[in-house]
């Protein structure tokens, strides 16, 4: 079946936008030929530096002739309302069918060609193409991410003819740009294209120009017997940045090896988009990095190496200079300048922000069982290296920057840590600090924030989250099940927040392939101790993971429909059990009271295996009773009797989570 091809060409489109625009144009193009009744059998998108590419292959030739039947107003509805559904449709009053009082059109579409449809897809698809920031250039009123230089649409082998702004549709494509030959050629199919491209210096796939950059960065650092300091990250914004990419290794002064190694890398990352480069044996950095060229130099990559570490070392310069003269003013003397930083226009400065965090941390230290005068001097300087000239120059190192500097002032490792950790965990990889002081600070830091943005109504709406309140709830999640913190989140957090942290445990468990209905389940008993809560949901799913827990779990939602039942008719009889009663019932009976007794042993010990195993118990009797006792008895007493024990044996399994919320 025939192939459709597609190239939108234009100047550099930068790096961080090109994995979003190749999901981009093949979500576009799939909703708009699906809305065709167009179905290809495969379609791929590639995005690169100067290139967006679709690919369609298995489209039918044309669109299938289409039948559709389309509702109309109300027979006797006002000629308004009829004359318009005419004008939609295009029939005429007599060409109406009546049926169950109302008016249908019956609509017949012949099937269009393939390329037709495609012109107009494509017109519409660049006209509103989704770039977060674009530009128009020239006479041409297109808005595109760069400007806009050529469209090459190619189906079954044959130019699909259109024109958005001056720009008409071809077969023609280019290569690289300095070591391709420079002239256009002509395409027909996709083997061609990229076929061509290949012959023309240029990756299409960019997963293919990620996995030449790193085989060639490792073989160039094997071959020194180095290592390459692998980044993920730069891999994806260098394989964004080069058609052709080729691997060379500079040096650098080793002299610059004294600075802190985040530096060195931060600045190679940030600055020159290098990957740094170390001693497997010691783990230490080498005065070495690897570049990344788009060219394939004649003289191998060494002029090329010479002129990125020349640009290299200025770089560095500038960071020794700010490490230098960072020493130079201790993290408490910076503190005052804190007072001239607003955190929030609502939430004060950076320094009122340091002593709430600062008497916060030292509340929580009863729970984590740090040292109080340990976590306070941490938590007034944790913030103090947002004054000095290297983060100001690396944002990206504050909180290790301050380690470094309270390192040099000889603090204690407990406070270095402390300092250098507060902001982690910043991603669902990132690592947790789990040393008591790190730790204590690490969750002030982020309670703060959860609590102050909370306080002035600042929450997540949808997609939007600008101050990254998912993240910091998530991040005091890790940090309380790492270290096992008893932290009851009631003496910090209003009923929202602690509803907002339930949400953030239910995507966590649910992405460790755990039931979120479980969550709602031990939620619903108002607990708000993390750890606790997930000790009973690992229990409860083991627990409800057996034949005895299923079969309870039937049991309890059949008694629970009896109970809702009667409670529509009236009030249930409240009052004592008869302990006396015969057979099944009476065997319940003590059941239930034996298992009350063990679970809230159980509970106390926060053993919640072995409150399971009590609930287990009620298994037989709970089945034996509905199997042999007639509920809704012909005599009061028995029914109300029977009713209670509904009652007690939905309360005493309530004492462990609210099972009406399990939908197992």
């Amino acid at each position: 079946m025939p192939q459709l091809l597609l190239e939108l060409f234009s100047e550099e489109i930068p790096a961080r936008m090109q994995a979003q625009a190749a999901r981009d144009l093949e979500r576009m193009a799939r909703e708009k030929l699906a809305a065709e009744g167009l179905l290809p059998e495969a379609l791929t998108a590639f995005a690169g530096p100067r290139r967006l590419t679709l690919v369609a292959e298995g489209l039918a030739a044309a669109q299938a002739e289409r039948h559709e039947e389309r509702k109309g107003p109300r027979i006797g509805s006002p000629e308004q309302a009829i004359d318009g559904f005419l004008r939609s449709t295009g029939l005429s009053r007599d060409q109406l069918i009546e049926r169950d009082g109302l008016y249908f059109a019956h609509l017949h579409k012949p099937g269009r060609q393939t390329a037709a449809i495609v012109a107009e897809m494509f017109d519409a698809i660049v006209r509103s193409f989704p770039w977060p920031k674009s530009m128009v250039s020239g006479v041409s009123k297109l808005r595109w991410v760069r400007p806009l230089q050529r469209i090459l649409c190619v189906f079954d082998g044959e130019v699909v003819p259109f024109e958005v702004d001056g720009h008409v549709s071809s077969d023609l494509t280019e290569g690289h740009r300095f070591m391709g030959t420079g002239q256009a050629f002509h395409v027909r199919n996709f083997d061609d294209y990229a076929d061509g491209l290949a012959k023309n210096f240029v990756v299409l796939d960019p997963e293919e120009r990620k996995e030449r950059i790193r085989d060639a960065a490792r073989t160039l650092c094997f071959a020194r017997n180095f290592e390459l300091v692998e980044d993920e990250g730069l891999l994806d914004e260098v394989a964004g940045l080069t058609e052709w990419p080729t691997p060379v290794m500079g040096d650098m002064d080793p002299a610059f090896l004294e600075l802190p190694p985040e530096v060195i890398r931060t600045s190679m990352r940030v600055h020159q988009r290098f990957f740094a480069v170390r001693d497997p044996l010691t783990g230490f950095l080498v005065p070495h990095f690897i570049a990344v060229a788009n060219i394939e130099a004649a003289d191998g990559g060494k002029l090329i190496a010479t002129g990125n570490a020349r640009v290299l070392t200025a770089r560095l310069a500038d960071a020794r200079f700010f490490w230098q003269e960072d020493r130079k003013v201790r993290l408490e003397d910076r503190l005052q300048k804190l007072k001239g930083v607003t955190f929030h226009a609502k939430l004060g400065t950076m320094y009122e922000r340091v002593e709430r965090i600062t008497a916060l941390a030292g509340q929580l230290a009863a729970y984590t069982g740090a040292s109080p005068e340990q976590v306070r001097k941490a938590a007034r300087l944790c913030k103090s290296d947002l004054g000095t000239g290297m983060v100001g120059e690396f944002p990206e190192l504050q909180g290790i920057m301050g380690g470094y500097y309270a390192d040099k002032e000889g603090l204690a490792p407990e406070i270095i840590e402390a300092i250098r950790w507060h902001y982690k965990p910043q991603g669902p990889a990132d690592d947790v600090p789990v040393q008591p002081v790190a730790a204590t600070l690490a969750l002030a830091d982020k309670l703060d924030t959860l609590v102050r943005f909370f306080g002035i109504d600042e929450k997540p709406t949808g997609s939007r989250d600008p101050f990254a309140l998912r993240r910091a709830a998530l991040g005091v999640i890790r940090i309380l099940l790492a270290g096992r913190v008893r932290l009851p989140l009631k003496i910090v957090a209003s009923d929202d927040l602690i509803s907002f942290f339930a949400d953030r445990l239910k995507v966590l468990l649910r992405e460790q392939g755990q039931r979120h209905d479980l969550v709602d389940a031990v939620f619903a008993q108002g607990d708000d101790d993390i750890v606790r809560i997930v000790s009973k949901v690992n229990a409860l799913e083991g627990f409800l993971g057996t034949e005895d827990g299923k079969n309870l779990l039937a049991g309890y939602k059949r008694a629970v429909n009896i109970l809702k039942a009667e409670e529509k008719k009236g009030a249930l009889a409240t009052g004592e059990l008869n302990s006396s009663a015969p057979g099944e019932e009476g065997a319940l009976t003590n059941a239930v009271g034996h298992m009350e007794v063990e679970v809230e042993k159980a509970l106390e010990k926060d053993d919640y295996e072995a409150a399971m195993q009590a609930l287990a118990a009620l298994r037989e009797p709970v089945d034996a009773f509905f199997d042999k006792v007639l509920v809704n008895s012909d005599v009061p007493t028995e029914r109300e009797n029977r009713l209670r024990l509904l009652m007690k044996v939905r309360d005493a399994m309530g004492r462990v989570a609210d099972f009406s919320l399990v939908t197992g």
